[in-house]
């Protein structure tokens, strides 16, 4: 029988018990995680090892900005989903580059305008959690002044 890895079990019961809003959130960490792997692959000293591991990273990077693109509501969202769309494109635009030459810098100024983007969003659903937090506690005490 085969023993199941704990991450593994973790990582699964998150996502599978996560809300749209933090499916969201651990996109944006993903795709920071592996861009910091990727700005360590320029430590190593071996060639191929090196390029494989910056090659590697960037794509994932890349598969996880395409997956925020196809999740952004353009009906919805309006010109909001529109700018953002236009941000992630600049910065699959940037990772190819990065890609392509070799470029920390260039990771990094994607990291940079992701990081935000994750701190923005995250400071959003606490918000939210806050707001639904005292919409009950206000329902609750409606309910408890009926009785």
């Amino acid at each position: 029988m085969k023993s199941k890895n704990p991450l593994h079990i973790y990582r699964k019961t998150a996502t599978t018990t996560a809300s749209p809003g933090e499916l969201v959130l651990m996109l944006y960490d993903g795709a920071l995680r592996f861009m910091a792997a990727a700005e360590l692959g320029f430590q190593e000293e071996n060639f191929a090892r090196k390029n494989e591991s910056i090659h590697n990273n960037i794509q994932r990077t890349q598969a996880i900005i395409t997956e925020l693109q196809a999740t952004l509501n353009m009906e919805k969202g309006g010109e909001f989903s529109e700018n953002l769309y236009r941000l992630y494109e600049f910065m699959q635009d940037q990772l190819n580059q990065a890609n392509r030459d070799k470029s920390l810098d260039k990771i990094k100024t994607v990291a940079t305008f992701m990081q935000d983007i994750r701190d923005a969003w995250a400071q959003m659903l606490l918000q939210n959690s806050a707001n639904e937090a005292a919409q009950s506690q206000s329902v609750a005490q409606g309910l408890g002044a009926k009785c």
